[in-house]
């Protein structure tokens, strides 16, 4: 008996010894094969809409970015198209490591289905699918619209989840504050929200603008991990979809004026000319709306004295302080905006047309109908960890309709007079709380106010 439990004693002693070196190799190579799986995968629209962005991140250097499409990946022949990779150094103390991955898919059939993995010979995504939008303005798009969603308590992302595999959007704007934050924890945070997101944005184009959450290191973790039309680090964009003109901007030029001054030029400079572009006769005949999206609100309904105090001008509305520069309620009056969309506020607010503090409704009985003014949305409800935010006790005259439920913004341009919006409420399980026509004969300039 004793010789047995000294051989059994023996053989534990001698597994203890060995299990270091048994467990070592394994898992090794399970991280380098995990280090170069892609992750974080999401869409964006490019330079038109035939164009589609493919972006991923990777723990490891890789040796390609690679992105193998077609119509039916069991059935067709994949096509394969190289792309390129950055690496990105997050700026906490860890000063952690991820190489971010671009693939332009270019000249795309419209109005087609496609099925997509992306990677490199060391490790493929799974396979994923988009539909590209129908050619021309002659089309009806739908997209979900909402700021402010954390990847702790992020009340709507089961809902747009749904949704997204229903087909339902064309598009999803998401109007700044992501993860709270992106460089939280050396950026592991950020890359769990965009783990998070990809059960929607590796669908659809998810298409974004910066908020104030994004400021650390000078925005470098939105910057790296999003790629926007055009060359401006996705700070300020705009794209076409069917009979509207989207414009993104940043409202944090604003703002975060230490990492220069120059931003905040150059981007009212691009919006004048964009908006002028976009307002020429021709233009606004094929794509007669003009929606705008950016974080910070110029109006509110809540408390929050550095937001919303008419006392305390929000700069975006009415330009830097005491200069007076740089506006944009003025601009987007001038080029005729019709609507503008906000969030920053953790609520939903409707707001009556409005200028410069003054409501200019169409008519008493259908004040959106052929509105005097362009039409405000704020909707930074999806969720986050902090939470709602209460309102006013006290409701401003904008104020037409408002709800702290959690949820996010629907909106469908049926045409090139008819725009439909809906709040959806995560709270009232998808119940819709709000919902309203937005009715334009004619498109252009305002009349001088009264």
């Amino acid at each position: 008996m004793q010789r047995l439990q000294f051989a059994l004693l023996a053989s534990l002693l001698l597994l203890v010894l060995l299990l270091p070196g048994i467990r070592s190799t394994p898992i090794d190579q399970d991280v380098d094969i995990v280090h170069y799986q892609p992750e974080q995968v999401h869409l964006s629209f490019g330079d038109n809409l035939r164009d589609i962005v493919v972006t991923w991140s990777t723990r490891s250097s890789p040796n390609a970015s690679v992105v193998k499409f077609s119509r039916n990946y069991l059935k067709d022949e994949p096509i394969m198209v190289n792309g390129t990779w950055q690496r990105f150094v997050d700026g906490g103390k860890k000063a952690r490591t991820q190489y971010i991955h671009n693939v332009e898919l270019k000249d795309l059939e419209p109005d087609t289905r496609y099925e997509y993995s992306c990677g490199s010979p060391l490790g493929w995504s799974a396979v994923f699918n988009f539909k590209t939008p129908p050619a021309g303005e002659k089309w009806s798009p739908s997209l979900a619209i909402f700021g402010d969603m954390g990847n702790e308590n992020a009340q709507s992302m089961g809902r747009l989840q749904q949704d997204t595999e229903r087909g339902m959007y064309d598009a999803i704007i998401h109007v700044g504050d992501f993860a709270y934050d992106m460089d939280t924890s050396n950026a592991a945070v950020g890359d769990a929200f965009m783990r998070q997101i990809e059960s929607v944005a590796a669908y659809v184009p998810y298409m974004v603008c910066p908020g104030n959450h994004e400021e650390k290191y000078n925005f470098s973790n939105y910057r790296a991990r999003f790629n926007m039309p055009g060359e401006t680090d996705s700070l300020w964009y705009s794209f076409n979809l069917g009979p509207v003109h989207f414009v993104s901007f940043s409202t944090e030029v604003y703002y975060f004026l230490s990492y220069g001054f120059k931003l905040l030029t150059k981007q009212f400079e691009w919006l004048e000319r964009d908006l002028a572009e976009a307002n020429l006769p021709e233009n606004r005949a094929k794509r007669p709306w003009i929606i705008t999206y950016g974080h910070r609100p110029m109006y509110c309904s809540d408390d929050k004295e550095y937001d919303c105090n008419s006392q305390l001008e929000t700069y975006i509305r009415q330009g830097l302080p005491m200069l007076k520069w740089f506006g944009l309620e003025d601009l987007f009056y001038k080029h005729g905006v019709d609507v503008e969309i906000f969030a920053h506020e953790h609520f939903y607010t409707r707001l009556w047309p409005i200028y410069d503090y003054k409501v200019y409704n169409g008519s008493a009985e259908a004040p959106y109908t052929n509105p005097k003014a362009p039409i405000q949305i704020i909707t930074g409800s999806a969720g986050c960890k902090e939470e709602r935010e209460p309102f006013s006790n006290d409701l401003p005259i904008w104020n037409a309709y408002h709800s702290n439920d959690y949820g996010y913004t629907r909106l469908k341009a049926h045409n090139g007079t008819h725009l439909h919006f809906e709040q959806v409420s995560d709270d009232q399980n998808g119940a819709i709380v709000d919902s309203f026509w937005v009715i334009k004969d004619k498109h252009g300039a305002y009349p001088s106010p009264q």
